[in-house]
């Protein structure tokens, strides 16, 4: 049997322990050395490569890689040509979107994208950048920056355009955001030629439906219960689902087992209320994937 193969990118640094937490979450275990940048996957149709996230996109285009899992902002920055097979919402911090912002010292005078002109701008995005002050007709000197960019202002630049996901770097280092350039997610992406291939495409879909329901998955648990047929009305008004939950007769005569997927930031609140309406026997249970 001939087995069809996908080269991955994963990303290496910062978002690499959460893909591969991510990842085996999904179903797929995920291992390297601490030096190594080809990752092994319990998975024959799979081979990893570890590359920095803002290359992946130029190698998933360029058809070096057949898919990747990198941000939209250096699908952007790169400007690549690449399919997207599906929005992952992950991050190194959280659950959450990304954010390229203009970013200055707190007791500079620039107040709008208007007062860059003729500064100097630090960032590592710089062709995001310079399409940002094209497009406000603003002329200022870009140049690229190696890293600790938020350290560079006052003394070496005017300003800086920087990723973010809390704000609390730039607190630290006692920059305010002027701006937000871009938001961004994580994305898997695929080359046109791998997709067009029946065999890869089915594989990369494979892996976006299952790394979603990783995702999906991480904020959910499932609660099951039993309560008296006569309190079912009562308990159902309380339980939130993505469907209707599943109610099951039980052996004992009058009593039946309810089962549903909530939020688990609501658990907290709906357990107590449930107990107060008769239900008994009440279990939370982690989950690993929901599949909508």
């Amino acid at each position: 049997m001939i087995v069809t193969k996908i080269i991955l990118g994963l990303p290496k640094g910062s978002l690499q322990e959460a893909t591969y937490q991510m990842m085996r979450r999904a179903g797929f275990t995920v291992s390297s050395g601490s030096r190594s940048y080809m990752p092994t996957v319990d998975d024959d149709e799979i081979e990893a490569r570890l590359i920095r996230a803002q290359e992946i996109s130029r190698y998933v285009e360029l058809g070096m890689l057949d898919a990747g899992i990198t941000g939209y902002d250096w699908i952007i920055e790169n400007g690549s040509d690449v399919v997207e097979a599906g929005e992952l919402v992950y991050g190194k911090q959280g659950f959450r979107p990304v954010r390229w912002v203009l970013a200055v010292p707190e007791n500079s005078s620039i107040q709008s994208v208007k007062d860059l002109e003729g500064k100097r701008i630090a960032t590592e995005a710089v062709g995001l950048t310079q399409r940002y002050l094209q497009a406000n007709g603003v002329k200022a000197e870009v140049e690229f920056s190696w890293g600790a960019t938020e350290v560079k202002a006052p003394e070496l630049v005017d300003a800086i355009v920087e990723l973010t996901e809390t704000g609390s770097s730039l607190r630290a280092n006692k920059l305010r955001i002027v701006d937000t350039l871009l938001s961004s997610t994580t994305r898997l992406i695929a080359n046109k030629k791998a997709w067009a291939d029946a065999g890869k495409r089915a594989k990369i879909e494979q892996l976006m439906l299952l790394l979603g329901g990783a995702l999906a998955a991480e904020s959910k648990v499932l609660l099951k219960l039993n309560a008296r047929t006569e309190s079912l009305d009562r308990v159902n008004a309380i339980l939130p689902s993505l469907h209707a939950p599943t109610i099951s007769p039980l052996q004992t005569a009058g009593w039946s087992a309810v089962e549903t997927v909530v939020d688990e930031a609501v658990v907290r609140d709906i357990i107590p209320r449930l107990k107060q309406v008769g239900a008994e026997g009440i279990i939370e249970i982690p989950l690993n994937k929901v599949i909508p």
